[in-house]
């Protein structure tokens, strides 16, 4: 019995996992997220200056569903011409934490591999 238990745990965990991935997931999204975390707020220029390689059109896309995720927060102001800000909403703020573990992590991989 208690190995049914633990074969639930285990699917009920992957499936977190999995649920985090599809939203998550692509080579933009934990880009996108860390300037704006790093930053707190940004301008889509701000971004796009920000992540070498993303095209407009890609950085557009991304953005539209990390909204739908909740993730971010997308603010028009009324300047002329005018503004668009980002930011993390609450539900994305929740994800810093893991922000900041994976620059540590980073830091650390890219010193093991090249020795920067």
């Amino acid at each position: 019995m208690e190995c049914k238990k633990f074969e639930q745990h285990y699917k009920q965990e992957m499936r977190a996992v999995q649920d985090s991935m599809d939203v998550l997931s692509g080579k933009w999204k934990i880009s996108i997220l860390s300037s704006i975390c790093f930053y707190t707020k940004r301008r889509f220029s701000d971004i796009l200056a920000d992540i070498d390689g993303i095209s407009n059109k890609m950085l557009s896309k991304e953005l539209k569903e990390l909204e739908l995720n909740k993730l971010i927060k997308r603010t028009v102001l009324d300047t002329q011409p005018v503004t668009v800000q980002y930011e993390l909403t609450k539900h994305g703020l929740s994800l810093k934490t893991i922000i900041e573990e994976l620059t540590d992590w980073g830091i650390r991989h890219r010193k093991e591999i090249i020795g920067k």
